[in-house]
């Protein structure tokens, strides 16, 4: 069984974002087929590949995660499938003290948001921080994408994020 451990985190506003355009990104586009408590399936395409993922409760930061490779048409098929708006942003892939980063850009009605994750191989596995790493986030379900679709960051006005 495939199971998903991750971390979030928010970036820290205070440092200048130029050092984030050092690393190429790839734009990604998702949609949600469920969002049914206790488990979501999403549409993603990235960049030219394609992708049908299942996720399941969250236990503690860790979840089961079921990913496979879709060809890109079908993906463009099932998007107007998906239940509400679509999630776009742009995934940069960060290498930091022998780990990678995905740090994701939102745009479109999520603009203004800026999320960094860490995949773990077990939940007790400690990971150096880099600098702009800010509030840690894992666990609000506000973070996930899922809920992004449906309730964007920029409807968020006056919410302690």
């Amino acid at each position: 069984m495939g199971v998903e451990i991750e971390r979030k985190f928010l970036i820290r506003e205070d440092i200048d974002d130029r050092w984030l355009m050092k690393f190429e990104g790839i734009p990604y586009l998702q949609g949600y087929l469920s969002r049914a408590r206790g488990r979501t399936v999403r549409v993603r395409i990235a960049g030219h590949k394609a992708f049908i993922t299942i996720k399941g409760e969250v236990q503690g930061i860790s979840r089961p995660e079921f990913e496979y490779a879709i060809p890109l048409e079908d993906a463009h098929a099932m998007l107007p499938l998906c239940d509400g708006p679509l999630v776009e942003k742009t995934r940069h892939l960060i290498p930091h003290e022998g780990h990678v980063w995905e740090v994701d850009v939102f745009h479109g009605d999520n603009e203004g948001l800026t999320i960094a994750e860490i995949e773990l191989k077990n939940e007790e596995q400690e990971v150096p921080m880099p600098e702009w790493v800010g509030k840690e986030v894992t666990g609000d379900r506000r973070y996930y994408n899922s809920s992004l679709a449906v309730h964007p960051f920029r409807a968020w006005q006056g919410e302690e994020t």
